[in-house]
């Protein structure tokens, strides 16, 4: 097994002047723009698949437009973190925006539906790096006492995403033209570079030698890709018993155990497992993965809830999602901010989580609950969920040393895409059991065609289920040790860090 290595790789000697705070401020500015880019587009798409269908003239294969960027953009994360380890965070980011900005291009120019689907793949191998990679430079510039306050910025973009992304693929395909929805990349990918390109030439670099396991990664794409397929076709396109379904579970684990094997043998094994041996990066990752799982099912479900249960419409159900997103960024900065203030920073995590399962079953135990009441808990929901997120972040980037921060920081960020893939799908299995007697199909179709009285306990058995993934990412919260957060950006000998 790789060992941990105690000595920390400083950075190299003829190191520029570090940026100011200025100039920190407006790298950052830069990051969220580029980060904005790798949300928005998990968004923005899908409000506008009908029009794109018409376009065509094929309907059977349009949820691969959405299903190949997701795919894409999930393997590719954890080696983006790798590689900027190797090459560098600015090599990587600029590459991740050109291949992203590029795709986009193909996207909009696409002349049939098979030709947009392999752009959408290509997107999202430039996508897939743009969110790690933008967490992992803020983590080169600002030390972990202050680190969770930039985690309500981040939180933001992707309320902003999660809001904004269906509303303007809607306007775009309805009103002006679908292409456009990949067009206004361009700018946005612009305006990342030109802001970031120069500062981050004075980003510290760590001097020592890493190799690329290619074998390891192409086996953890493999599993990965096998295991999001099974995710998302399961209960929808056959159900989950069929063979198809087994067959893609049953390779999951052969090339899981083959991945897990070469990380034994491999001489710099492309996810260490001494990483996820450490108590603070295993249970941190464990916290984030629940969390956000559970994150990604509220903004995918509650919309449908308020259109389907409560009768809203469809615009009225989007705007319903805006307490639990916006409660999301409140707690981000709450706690955040705390983690500057407090020794024990990881309980306002704790308490968070747990107003939010309490929040979620009261919600689930009385279906009847006036609509003020029910939108005034998902904003504390939000706000309770919220509070994970800056925690999860900077414990497990506190816990390594510089030389693994892009390959920590990316399999984080990949452990919550994964994390978000399954709470959906486990979201759905259980809201189409609870729909008695319905079989694979679109679950907004037949939710919609459901009984009311019966849509009702089905979204309790929804909300009593994203209830106890927060009660899991509570506990797990709290048997992860409390490192001393560093007040500088990385840790000198001995002092606290342990990869």
């Amino acid at each position: 097994m790789h060992q941990i290595d105690p000595q920390s790789p400083h950075a190299s000697s003829g190191a520029k002047i570090p940026p100011s705070h200025a100039e920190i401020r407006r790298i950052i500015f830069g990051l969220m723009l580029a980060m904005l880019l790798g949300a928005l587009d998990q968004t923005i798409v899908a409000t506008a698949l009908p029009t794109i269908g018409d376009a065509f003239g094929d309907f059977a294969n349009l949820s691969w437009v959405v299903t190949a960027y997701l795919l894409a953009a999930t393997v590719a994360t954890p080696l983006y973190g790798k590689l900027s380890d190797i090459h560098g965070r600015r090599v990587m980011l600029l590459t991740a925006v050109a291949v992203f900005s590029a795709a986009s291009v193909a996207c909009a120019l696409a002349p049939n539906l098979l030709a947009l689907i392999i752009a959408r793949a290509v997107q999202g191998l430039g996508g897939g790096g743009l969110i790690s990679l933008s967490q992992t430079i803020i983590a080169d510039l600002v030390s972990p006492r202050e680190r969770g306050r930039y985690q309500a910025q981040i939180a933001g973009v992707f309320a902003a995403s999660s809001i904004a992304g269906p509303v303007l693929g809607g306007l775009f395909a309805q009103y002006l033209n679908w292409t456009l929805i990949f067009w206004v990349n361009l700018p946005i990918g612009l305006a990342a570079l030109l802001i970031t390109e120069r500062r981050l030439r004075d980003l510290p670099r760590h001097e020592r030698r890493h190799a690329m396991d290619y074998l390891g990664a192409a086996l953890m794409a493999v599993a990965s890709l096998m295991l999001l397929l099974a995710l998302g076709w399961g209960g929808v396109r056959v159900l989950w018993g069929s063979p198809l379904i087994l067959a893609l579970f049953a390779g999951t684990a052969v090339f899981v155990g083959l991945f897990i094997w070469r990380m034994r043998r491999a001489e710099e094994p492309f996810l260490p497992l001494g990483l996820l041996a450490d108590k603070v990066v295993g249970r941190g990752m464990i916290a984030s993965f629940l969390a956000f799982g559970g994150m990604v099912g509220l903004s995918i479900f509650v919309p449908l809830y308020f259109e389907t249960a409560r009768g809203l419409s469809a615009t009225q159900s989007g705007l319903g999602l805006i307490p639990v997103m916006g409660g999301v960024v409140i707690g981000a900065m709450l706690s955040g901010r705390a983690m500057a203030r407090l020794v024990h920073y990881k309980r306002p995590a704790i308490g968070g989580l747990a107003l939010s399962a309490g929040g979620l079953l009261a919600i689930a135990l009385a279906p009847a609950m006036p609509l003020v009441l029910v939108l005034a808990l998902f904003a504390v929901i939000g706000v309770g969920m919220g509070t994970a997120l800056p925690v999860c972040t900077v414990s497990i980037q506190n816990a390594v040393q510089p030389h693994l921060m892009g390959t920590t920081t990316g399999v984080m960020t990949f452990f919550r895409q994964l994390g978000g893939a399954l709470a959906v799908a486990v979201l759905g299995a259980v809201l189409l059991a609870a729909l008695a007697g319905v079989g694979a199909g679109d679950i907004e179709s037949l939710a919609r065609s459901a009984d009311p009285a019966r849509l009702s306990g089905a979204f309790s058995r929804v909300f009593t289920t994203v209830s106890v993934l927060a009660a899991l990412a509570a506990v797990a919260l709290v048997f992860l040790p409390e490192r001393p957060l560093r007040s500088s950006v990385h840790a000198s000998e001995g002092e606290g860090s342990i990869v």
